[in-house]
Formats: C-alpha cells, sequence, structure tokens
C-alpha cells in the first residue's frame, strides 16, 4: 500500500484511536475553521510534506488530519505539540498551505481551555520567566537612541564576551545603538499561551515604542521571528545583516576549509539574512557548500516547537537529517539553540564566534558555558554593560505583568 493511501484514514492520533475520516462527529471550534476550510478544500496529499517530516510521516496528510480528527477534544489537540512548527510543510507545498498554522492554533486553544499542563514544560517555562524577570533583565538607551541590539537569552550566557564584543562592534557603526537584555517569550506563543505572550511581549514593544525605537537589531533567528510578526511599526534586522553590509570585520584569519551552513527554521523566509550569513563566510576565506535542505528548505535542529518534552523521537529525527547532509564537513550556524542542540550530531560552531574569537572556533578549542554557569554569566554581562554604557535611560521589567 503506498505511504499517501496509508495515511489518508489517521486521523492525529496514536494507533489505537485512529478513526476513518467518515466516523469523526464532533463540530470544530470556530478559532479552527478557517485553517480547516483551507487545507480541506486544497490539501492535494501529494506526499512532498511528509517525506521529510516524521510528524506527518506519522500521523497522514494535512487533509487526511484535517478530515479524520475531533477538534473539539482535548486528546486531538494535544497532537499538536508532537509539531515543531518549523514550517517545511509549508516551504515545500505546492499549494502554499500552512499546516503549522492550524497547529499552532490547536495549542492556544488546548490552553484557553484550560487543558494545558505547564509540568512537562517547567525546564523552558523556568528559563523563559528567569529570562523576563528584573534580575535578568535591563534595557540601556543612550541619548538619540532609535536603534537597540536584543542579543536575546541564549547567546549572552552561553558566550558573554562574544556577545559584548557584538555590541561594541554596533556601537562603532551605529554611536547612539542600545541594548535590551530581555526575553522576547517565543517559548510561551509557539505553546500556545496567547494571554501571557501578548502581556509580556506587549509590555515590551510598548515601553520601546514610547522611548522612540524604530529598529531592533538581533542576533537570535526566533526573537527575529516574534518580532517580525508582532512588533508593529519597529523594524527588525539581524545583527549579522548589519555587519556584513559594514564590510564584516578586520583582522579575522583565512579559514582555508570547506564549510555548510544550517539555516534556523526560523529564517528559512529571510533570504537577505541567508545571504549574509555566507558573504561573511565567504570574507573569512572559508568555501562554503550547501547541504540537500538549506536556506527555505532547511530543517529544523530538532529544538522546535518544544516537540522533545513530548516527543523526543520526533525531535531527533531532524538531527538525523542533519547528520546524513553534512558530508564531515564543518558546519556553521548562526542561532546558539541550533548550535547546542546539534552538536550531538554533528561538529557545529555558531557564526558568532567565527566573527569574535575566529582562532579558537576555527581550531575546534572553543568553550561555551552550560547551565547554571550561564545563569552566572548573563548577570555579570548585565553589570558590566550597565558601567559600560551609562545609558541617558535604562530600566528593568517590572514585575506583575503575567
Amino acid at each position: 500500500m503506498s505511504r499517501k493511501l496509508k495515511n489518508r484514514d489517521r486521523c492525529g492520533l496514536g494507533s489505537g484511536d485512529l478513526k476513518p475520516a467518515e466516523a469523526v462527529s464532533g463540530k470544530a471550534p470556530p478559532s479552527l475553521e478557517p485553517c480547516l476550510k483551507d487545507i480541506r478544500e486544497r490539501c492535494t496529499e501529494c506526499g512532498a510534506c511528509t517525506q521529510a517530516c516524521a510528524f506527518l510521516t506519522q500521523y497522514g496528510t494535512p487533509k487526511a488530519i484535517a478530515n479524520g480528527c475531533d477538534f473539539s477534544l482535548p486528546r486531538h489537540q494535544a497532537k499538536a505539540y508532537e509539531c515543531s512548527l518549523c514550517g517545511l510543510c509549508n516551504a515545500v507545498c505546492p499549494e502554499r498551505l500552512d499546516p503549522g498554522g492550524l497547529f499552532l492554533e490547536m495549542r492556544r486553544l488546548y490552553v484557553e481551555d484550560g487543558n494545558f499542563d505547564k509540568r512537562a514544560y517547567r525546564a523552558i517555562l523556568g528559563y523563559e520567566r528567569r529570562g523576563t524577570s528584573a534580575l535578568f533583565s535591563w534595557y540601556g538607551l543612550p541619548r538619540g537612541c532609535d536603534t537597540v541590539f536584543f542579543p536575546g537569552c541564549n547567546l549572552p550566557g552561553t558566550r558573554p564576551e562574544v556577545t559584548r564584543r557584538m555590541f561594541r562592534h554596533l556601537q562603532k557603526i551605529i554611536p547612539a545603538v542600545g541594548i535590551v537584555l530581555d526575553c522576547c517569550t517565543k517559548p510561551s506563543h509557539d505553546l500556545g499561551r496567547r494571554a501571557y505572550f501578548e502581556s509580556m511581549f506587549g509590555e515590551m514593544i510598548a515601553y520601546l515604542s514610547g522611548r522612540g525605537v524604530k529598529t531592533l537589531l538581533v542576533a537570535c533567528p526566533s526573537c527575529f521571528q516574534v518580532f517580525q510578526h508582532h512588533a508593529k511599526g519597529i523594524r527588525v534586522r539581524t545583527v549579522y545583516e548589519v555587519i556584513q553590509e559594514f564590510g564584516g570585520l578586520e583582522g579575522a584569519p583565512p579559514g582555508g576549509r570547506e564549510v555548510v551552513v544550517h539555516d534556523p527554521c526560523a529564517l528559512r523566509n529571510e533570504a537577505s539574512v541567508h545571504q549574509a550569513i555566507r558573504s561573511l563566510l565567504s570574507g573569512m576565506g572559508l568555501t562554503v557548500a550547501e547541504m540537500e535542505h538549506h536556506g527555505k528548505r532547511t530543517v529544523c535542529c530538532g529544538e522546535g516547537g518544544m516537540v522533545a518534552y513530548v516527543k523526543p523521537e520526533f525531535a531527533g529525527s531532524w538531527s538525523g537529517v542533519r547528520a546524513r547532509e553534512y558530508g564531515g564537513r564543518q558546519v556553521v550556524t548562526y542561532c546558539a539553540g541550533c548550535a547546542a542542540y546539534l552538536k550531538r550530531a554533528v561538529p557545529i560552531v555558531h557564526i558568532a564566534d567565527l566573527l569574535f574569537r575566529p582562532e579558537a572556533a576555527l581550531n575546534d578549542n572553543l568553550k561555551v558555558a552550560r547551565a547554571p554557569l550561564t545563569y552566572l554569566n548573563r548577570l555579570l554581562l548585565k553589570h558590566r554593560l550597565k558601567k559600560e554604557l551609562k545609558p541617558e535611560t535604562s530600566r528593568v521589567r517590572p514585575r506583575g505583568l503575567d
């Protein structure tokens, strides 16, 4: 039996819960109807999206899922947490359907109906909560500041000195650039905790907009994705584009080796970022080759959507794709999360390390901090930046926003 026919009757449940589509009863909640209607009417079940995705291989084509599930049932909604929300299905779909949008809406419905259990995600939600706390957050805005650097949570903890050097380099390009140490709350966004996300993220954007900030320079692809879609009125760019536009870095030793790039899935649609990264690497004397899945058709590292907390074998399948494709070459990424997650499968380095500590990066002599040291690094970096920047306006996050 072909995969297409085999998956036709699946409804997004475990094997013991499978039902034929025609046996499903129960009207879908209104919030899901637009997504379901689009998928039911336009999905041709060509199989393009199921070929590289463990989730869809297991549960069927988007149309099979849309037709075969009772979306009013919590146990059906819960299956959305096994999708990485990486967007590859949308990238390869000839009809440009967005199944990930359906699964995100399912997560939101699950939360709003009171079915979400935070205990499974205690680690990531605690990490997020600390990032937005008064202890770890800090906003430093110099006089005349309309552009700020937002390094995210991971880079300052794992690479505090690289983060500081990156900010100092941006100061040479944009003298009045500010810095924001905070969390964009993407974990809550992706888990479907919409009310919490809108409260926390909305307060941040209101503060920045109210003080004349017009541009955000981010180092984290996940932060880019969140700001791009939700920070109305503020332009978002990656620091790598800015560094490349202003000539890269002087004094970086030539690499003399071939590398491949792992593009983070959060930036799969950002061709200008893909080009900037490759230009920076070429400028360092490195030869850039491509893996099969790159650019718009890149694959998730395995960390996306917090799938590893509930379905680690699905998350691990993405790492397996990279392990098959890298061909013994050095892998370069521009996401600290991807670098941490994929290091078990392939030799991988963050481009920030190549830019700001190239000798260690190219000689496999890097030391990247791990928890709990990452929290101390963030506190020390905050203390140092407060002394060095001496901003006109500063603050930490107020309490009680959630």
